[in-house]
């Protein structure tokens, strides 16, 4: 990385963890992009320029999360399912601690934020939409489906509403004040029980490699 990206990308982390802070002290209805900027040292156009809107500045990792269904289907082992990878991927972030995953008391805070702003809601729901899609997409590829063909849409539907709860259990579980050691071997027993499911009707799905 060059010098130039280097400097956009320390500005850009500059304002997501300024903005953070201000939305955990405040909430997030009640912090403007212009009081961002302020604190942060530099215009609300700068701002703009690197968050179109302030639920950007919320959920800075958007891109990555929206892509990382699809790109660990895409990237998946020979052999393995679609479900197999993705089940194997879960397990893999719940085990490290992976913060996108929100399995860390400190992480409390970040849904209570969320919880407490329709905004963020619909923006975590429109989130999920948009990976579902992006997964769906993947598997029409590998499976060589038609645009008219329902299937992969609603194999993607399952494996990613599956994917949701968990998070949405994690996130329960997070700002109930739970014990991650606890909340960290229930849900991996529930990974393992709900993809072994999934995956005992979508073995072959797509094709393997």
């Amino acid at each position: 990385m060059g010098l130039r990206e280097r400097k956009k990308q320390q500005t850009r982390e500059l304002l997501a963890d300024t903005a953070m802070g201000l939305f955990a002290e405040r909430g997030f209805e009640r912090v403007t992009v212009v009081e961002v900027a302020r604190a942060a040292g530099v215009s609300p156009n700068t701002v703009f320029n690197y968050f179109p809107t302030k639920e950007d500045l919320f959920f800075d990792r958007q891109d990555e999360v929206v892509a990382h269904l699809a790109e660990v289907v895409r990237g998946r082992p020979a052999g393995s399912s679609a479900v197999d990878a993705v089940r194997a991927d879960l397990l893999t972030a719940v085990a490290d601690g992976e913060p996108t995953i929100g399995l860390n008391p400190r992480m409390a805070a970040f849904w209570r934020i969320i919880d407490d702003s329709p905004a963020l809601r619909a923006r975590l729901l429109e989130l999920g939409e948009r990976a579902e899609a992006a997964l769906a997409a993947v598997l029409a590829e590998e499976s060589g489906a038609g645009a008219e063909d329902p299937l992969p849409r609603v194999v993607a539907g399952a494996v990613a509403g599956a994917h949701r709860a968990v998070l949405a259990e994690i996130r329960r579980a997070m700002v109930a004040g739970e014990p991650t050691d606890a909340v960290r071997g229930r849900v991996e027993a529930a990974v393992e029980r709900a993809f072994g499911l999934l995956g005992s009707g979508l073995a072959d799905y797509p094709p393997r490699r």
